[in-house]
């Protein structure tokens, strides 16, 4: 919902497009005009109080904090005790990779082997780990941003290289849309990052094209998983003949 001075700091938004002044408010809130201009000054009121102005102005406390929460920044990354918590419970971590696809509570369910009550608890857990915003009906936003990479060493990485990175090369790569490119090769160390850098916006684009495509029906859209990855590396088998 956001704190309380982000509260009235929408509030002081909405009263200058009300084009309502302090006076007006004042009246409204049976309030002389000095209290309420000291009371939106310090940032910080009662809820009971936030909910007053907000009858005053004829908006909706509820549509008030969503737009609150639609206002902060989304995470670039989550912070490493949140991964612990989504690794820890392997239906969790099923769930927020469901979340990250835009995945309906509705389409979960009827994919894995989860009852509705399970996957509303995952949702809420999610929801507390701040990485997701649940919404009345079981909807939610996810908080983010479409730059969101998991941390190179934090838990979920480490779990993908433990339990899934052999998964995912044991598959031929030669179906409609697949492919994998091994390429080597020595360039300048300066030219490095510009490689990096178009690898993150092909990681972005398809991310993009991700979110644009949830309008086609599920029977048009198939999942991928496109791994980019570029580091300086020799195999350790060629290492261990260097002379």
């Amino acid at each position: 919902m956001g704190t309380t001075a982000d509260l009235v700091a929408a509030l002081k938004k909405e009263l200058k497009a009300a084009r309502m002044t302090y006076a007006d408010l004042a009246r409204a809130l049976g309030m002389a005009e000095s209290s309420v201009k000291r009371m939106l000054a310090r940032g910080d009121m009662p809820l009971s109080r936030v909910d007053a102005v907000c009858r005053a102005l004829k908006i909706d406390f509820a549509d008030l904090a969503r737009h609150v929460a639609d206002a902060r920044p989304l995470l670039n990354q989550l912070r490493e005790d949140q991964e612990r918590a989504v690794v820890a419970d392997k239906k969790l971590l099923l769930v927020a990779i469901c979340v990250l696809s835009q995945w309906t509570l509705e389409q979960i369910v009827a994919a894995y082997r989860l009852t509705e009550a399970e996957c509303i608890g995952h949702l809420a857990q999610l929801d507390r780990l701040g990485i997701i915003e649940l919404r009345p009906l079981n909807r939610y936003r996810l908080k983010l941003a479409k730059t969101f990479r998991w941390r190179p060493h934090g838990p979920v990485m480490h779990f993908f290289r433990e339990d899934a990175l052999l998964d995912y090369y044991a598959g031929g790569f030669d179906g409609p849309g697949e492919g994998l490119l091994l390429v080597h090769g020595s360039i300048g160390r300066e030219l490095a990052p510009a490689f990096v850098e178009r690898l993150q916006r092909v990681a972005q684009d398809f991310a993009q094209q991700h979110l644009a495509d949830q309008k086609l029906p599920a029977s048009a859209r198939e999942g991928y998983t496109l791994l980019l990855a570029m580091r300086s590396w020799e195999f350790a088998a060629f290492a261990a003949l260097r002379r």
